[in-house]
């Protein structure tokens, strides 16, 4: 657990395991790849992500309506319809789809804190629509969940601690938190592919700063963790962000 003393926020930044009880207000961290892919399956015009606890839940959920993509790690299998690639899913047509996503690390990370009063979903494309999101706030306690390599995934940690400084408010840049995304683990190993189920612009994508307007977020509808993007620029003549 850490906390800065620049502000009156006390941010913690842990792994899945860490989870003792339900955060307060939880940021789940998923760099490379799940939240870059959420961020451009809405982008791609798909309604709703529903965040399924295993594959054979995914595969339930879209096995009974025709109208949902089922999506997972690694390589293709039978019955999911994408994989969890920005660069392979940056072309599909999602319009009015609701995704059903499950993966290693993301998605199991916004289940385990399913119970906080706001779980926001991110990675660097959506940094600073998160962090005015946490500015707008103002709660005193943030949780940032770290989802890869047990809480140790060090571009996850990066761009938390990035949001961490600018939902405070800080001046930071950017530069040297995507560095060390870029020189992560998980960067590696895409790049060298490693990873099944990849794009070669995929560690590229994943490193775009802000390339979406809003934020994600994940609330229980239903019984079933669903995410939704969230709007956080104020309307035209407004002070402040609407609540949604």
């Amino acid at each position: 657990m850490s906390t800065h003393d620049h502000d009156r926020t006390d941010a913690r930044f842990v792994g899945m395991a860490d989870l003792a009880e339900p955060p307060s207000v939880a940021v789940v961290v998923d760099v490379m790849r799940a939240y870059t892919v959420a961020a451009w399956a809405f982008a791609r015009g798909a309604e709703k992500i529903v965040l399924a606890g295993s594959l054979d839940e995914a595969l339930a959920l879209t096995a009974r309506r025709p109208d949902r993509v089922a999506l997972k790690d690694g390589a293709p299998a039978p019955g999911f319809d994408a994989v969890n690639s920005p660069g392979l899913l940056r072309s599909a047509d999602l319009r009015g789809r609701t995704v059903v996503q499950k993966t290693t690390a993301g998605t199991v990370g916004a289940l385990a804190v399913r119970e906080a009063s706001l779980v926001l979903c991110t990675g660097f494309v959506v940094a600073e629509a998160t962090a005015r999101v946490l500015r707008c706030r103002g709660d005193d306690t943030v949780t940032y969940v770290v989802t890869g390599e047990e809480g140790r995934a060090e571009e996850d940690l990066a761009c938390a601690q990035y949001i961490e400084r600018r939902a405070a408010g800080a001046e930071t840049d950017a530069a040297p938190y995507l560095r060390r995304a870029a020189e992560s683990r998980a960067a590696r190993e895409l790049a060298a592919g490693i990873r099944r189920g990849a794009h070669p612009d995929d560690v590229t994508l994943c490193l775009e700063l802000d390339r979406f307007p809003f934020a994600m977020v994940a609330a229980l509808e239903d019984s079933l963790m669903v995410l939704r993007p969230y709007d956080t620029a104020p309307p035209l003549g407004a002070g402040g962000a609407g609540s949604g």
